[in-house]
């Protein structure tokens, strides 16, 4: 009986003792605000990641539009001629930029040529193009008349565009080419994969848009390939 009523005295204080003790009270609390701090830390992962890829993106496309403006042979009579191979050397140079991203893999870059002639007349004249992605959302905004593998060979050929062109996603403004000149217009458009997994945030489309006036004196009669020629990157192909 003594040994009976000593163990109903301890079952009796267990209550107690277990209310009393706090050796596993940080494990416990951690193991609740363990989802909540892991989630709130995948989120700050993604959300950086897709900062800094927009930030890529968008120098790309600023830097490929520059280098587009710049580019060129100069002739005897101080008139720059564009090559083609002169626009494979651009394209190249975005493509090594967003090697890290797979931007040509996952992506579509797009550089036209907006011209407008002495009668004020605006017309997109040619399209240079790289990337694997196509269709909706992917392929330019903006074609030409011009038949696929061939190039422009007139001043007045291509596709009018009287109101110049703008970011048909983020409307609001329109570039124009001045009198006699040209602005090399890029879109980019790149498929974004999340590093967390689709679930938290899931795929998404970036794009971005960038122009620069042609500072040289260029002659916009067409791109010269001049021998040993140079391939096309026009936009009826998708290389990566």
């Amino acid at each position: 009986m003594t040994k009976l009523h000593s163990t109903l005295a301890r079952l009796r204080q267990t209550p107690g003792r277990l209310a009393q003790d706090t050796s596993g009270l940080a494990l416990l609390e951690f193991a609740f605000a363990m989802p909540i701090v892991l989630m709130i830390g995948m989120y700050g992962i993604e959300t950086a990641n897709q900062a800094l890829i927009n930030l890529k993106i968008s120098q790309i496309a600023l830097n490929l539009a520059d280098n587009a403006s710049r580019v060129g042979l100069l002739n005897n009579s101080n008139i720059e001629q564009l090559r083609e191979v002169d626009m494979n050397d651009v394209l190249q140079a975005a493509r090594n930029q967003g090697a890290g991203i797979g931007l040509t893999t996952n992506g579509r870059i797009t550089v036209s040529s907006l011209e407008k002639d002495s009668s004020g007349t605006q017309r997109i004249h040619w399209q240079r193009c790289i990337g694997q992605k196509s269709g909706t959302g992917y392929d330019s905004t903006y074609t030409t008349t011009v038949t696929a593998g061939t190039d422009a060979t007139s001043g007045n050929a291509g596709t009018p565009a009287p109101t110049g062109m703008a970011d048909s996603e983020n409307p609001g403004s329109s570039v124009s080419a001045p009198t006699n000149g040209g602005v090399m217009f890029v879109e980019i458009n790149y498929l974004y994969k999340p590093v967390v997994g689709n679930w938290l945030f899931g795929t998404m489309r970036i794009h971005y848009v960038a122009s620069f006036i042609v500072r040289d004196n260029r002659d916009f009669a067409q791109i010269y390939n001049p021998s040993p020629t140079a391939a096309r990157a026009t936009c009826n192909l998708y290389p990566a």
